[in-house]
């Protein structure tokens, strides 16, 4: 059986390479979270732009279910650096 297709997503901004750390740490010296650029787009979409998810998936081009996944794992994500003093870093899933 061969894997599932990757659906390609709409991303409208591109938020790659960016980097948030902890103030007065050494960025050398933190843990970093990778945040991929489709889990930012779905943060800008639903917790920026105050969307609906199903009007985020649509924007997306992804089911809203899909859109829940990404969503649920990038709040997560960021909450861990917030709490834990981590660097959050924006990739695009290709730069892995």
């Amino acid at each position: 059986m061969s894997p599932r297709r990757v659906v390609p997503r709409n991303i409208v901004v591109d938020h790659s390479s960016i980097c948030f750390k902890p103030c007065g740490m050494r960025r050398v010296s933190l843990e970093k979270i990778e945040l991929f650029e489709d889990e930012m787009e779905a943060i800008r979409l639903a917790d920026f732009e105050g969307l609906y998810q199903q009007e985020c998936a649509d924007k997306m081009g992804i089911s809203r279910t899909t859109f829940s996944r990404l969503i649920e794992s990038a709040r997560k994500k960021i909450a861990d650096a917030l709490l834990h003093t981590k660097a959050l870093k924006i990739n695009k899933k290709d730069e892995l």
